[in-house]
């Protein structure tokens, strides 16, 4: 088991570590944007994807809009989760540092989904839209606060079993 352990320390201190090389992608990629003509192709293959007009309306048009918010909520999931993670992994090691992460979202989308089925919605009352009462307004939140609590209760149990292990 230590032998095992001994090996794996020197095969992951070979090369470069997939952090490193990210790294290294990242810095390239900033540097290469410093260049107007990668630039302007970066900006020109983005424009094809996200500003696509709508010829009738002048506006963008939906499957535009509909890229933009998925490409923006991948994007705040990367950021929002993986640079705490990122952080935690130069600490802790990326097994603890992917539990602590997972459990810290999670946790707080727990956190947010009952201030949202408490507090929300504000604006047009639910009387006001047909067929729907305050409680069926608030079942997505509903749905969402239970499934981060099941992921939250997982990720938890994942961190005991975690810790037991590392005690052995």
């Amino acid at each position: 088991m230590v032998k095992r352990a001994f090996e794996l320390v020197r095969r992951e201190e070979s090369g470069l570590s997939k952090l490193e090389t990210a790294g290294l992608i990242a810095f390239a990629i900033s540097l290469l944007a410093m260049i107007p003509a990668v630039r302007d192709f970066g900006v020109n293959a983005i424009g094809t994807v996200f500003g696509q007009i709508d010829e009738d309306t002048g506006h963008v048009n939906d499957f535009s809009l509909a890229m933009r918010g998925i490409a923006i909520t991948i994007g705040a999931v990367v950021v929002f989760m993986g640079s705490g993670w990122m952080v935690m992994w130069t600490n802790l090691g990326k097994r603890l540092a992917f539990l602590l992460a997972g459990a810290a979202t999670f946790g707080w989308l727990v956190i947010n989904g009952l201030l949202f089925v408490v507090y929300a919605p504000r604006g047009i009352r639910p009387a006001n839209l047909e067929g729907l009462s305050a409680l069926q307004m608030r079942l997505p939140a509903i749905a969402m606060t239970l499934a981060s609590l099941v992921l939250f209760l997982m990720f938890t149990v994942a961190l005991t079993r975690f810790e037991a292990d590392a005690d052995d």
